[in-house]
């Protein structure tokens, strides 16, 4: 069967009904018939290649037409093959119209209307489907664009925070290790994990400290401790973060740019609400934040910065269990100490 003739299944229970079908479109299409709904859906499971359209019987034993429509419909690989239904003069077509059927033909039938009626539709099932095909693509293109930016973006403020840029690769590993886990342990975050994509969470994880462009040199760089002033001012890249991801695009449509900004806004929140910017609690911080804020102290404590040394990595891990229940999502924390191995391969490999 050549696959670039277009496929028609024919589904009436009557043999001349199919008979007559087949000969008025053979010249012009593959045909495939079935003699039921039962029959026709076990053709279109094994297809090699899922037909244009389906012409569609009403009236049939063991599965009829409409009860087929309902599970065509259903189904992710099927509901967007058109159905033309053949009607008998008892049947509504007007039901069958706003069922979703594309179109219908009558009996008895009438070659050069049966042949427009099916060419029409298979010239829309194939502009659509290049419309879906030319928009995925545009999709995946701008995805990559956004990527490729706000990795860029990233790499600077690492660069400016007199950093290698591998603080980014770090935290985002951290956050997949512990994504990854806290799914596959079936913990209680796992359903809503799955749901919120741990891709994309990692990918946002890049940007969690992009409103660090609006701190000044002297206070991101200071090699010592910051003043109460100076800290003030260092706590406000959560906000600038937020609106700088704000103006990125609409938080609402993209889940890419809304992990980004629930994350930059959210990491410095604390599980007992003594966080900032909006001393957030437990479940009012994102999942996303609140797994950012463990991966994010835990690469401050274990490597040097240009105010501080590296840590051992047990005594990073110890500060780290202090703060269960305190400061960090106790489930995230005693993740952190099952996967600590994983952990400190990370802060290695990467420095």
């Amino acid at each position: 069967m050549a696959e670039n003739i277009p496929t028609v299944l024919v589904v009436d229970d009557i043999d001349m009904n199919v008979m007559i079908l087949e000969e008025i479109l053979k010249d012009d299409y593959n045909i495939i018939t079935a003699g039921n709904g039962k029959e026709a859906l076990e053709k279109l499971r094994s297809a090699e290649f899922l037909p244009k359209i389906i012409l569609l019987d009403v009236m049939m034993p063991e599965m009829n037409g409409r009860q087929l429509f309902e599970i065509m419909k259903a189904d992710k690989a099927f509901k967007r093959i058109p159905v033309i239904f053949i009607t008998a003069e008892n049947d509504s077509e007007s039901e069958l119209l706003a069922a979703g059927a594309v179109d219908f033909i009558n009996k008895p039938f009438m070659p050069e209307r049966v042949k427009l009626r099916v060419r029409n539709q298979i010239e829309l099932k194939n502009y659509s489907d290049s419309l879906e095909q030319m928009v995925a693509e545009k999709t995946a293109e701008a995805t990559k664009t956004l990527d490729n930016a706000l990795q860029g973006l990233a790499n600077v403020i690492e660069h400016r925070d007199l950093e290698s840029g591998e603080h980014v690769k770090r935290t985002q590993l951290f956050v997949k290790n512990l994504t990854d886990y806290l799914i596959k342990s079936g913990s209680v975050y796992a359903g809503e994990l799955f749901k919120l994509q741990p891709d994309i969470i990692m990918k946002s994880m890049a940007l969690h400290d992009v409103g660090k462009i609006a701190i000044p040199d002297r206070i991101l760089l200071k090699p010592g401790k910051l003043d109460a002033d100076e800290y003030d001012i260092m706590k406000t890249h959560t906000t600038r973060g937020k609106e700088i991801i704000g103006e990125l695009g609409d938080v609402n449509s993209s889940l890419y740019l809304k992990h980004c900004e629930d994350i930059c806004y959210g990491h410095h929140e604390r599980w007992d609400g003594k966080g900032y910017p909006r001393q957030l609690k437990e479940y009012e911080i994102p999942l996303p934040a609140r797994l950012a804020a463990l991966a994010d102290v835990y690469d401050a404590l274990v490597c040097a910065r240009v105010y501080k040394a590296a840590m051992p990595y047990e005594e990073a891990l110890k500060i780290i269990t202090d703060g269960r229940g305190a400061q960090f999502d106790p489930v995230i924390t005693d993740a952190v100490v099952q996967i600590q191995d994983q952990f400190k391969a990370i802060s290695q490999q990467y420095q």
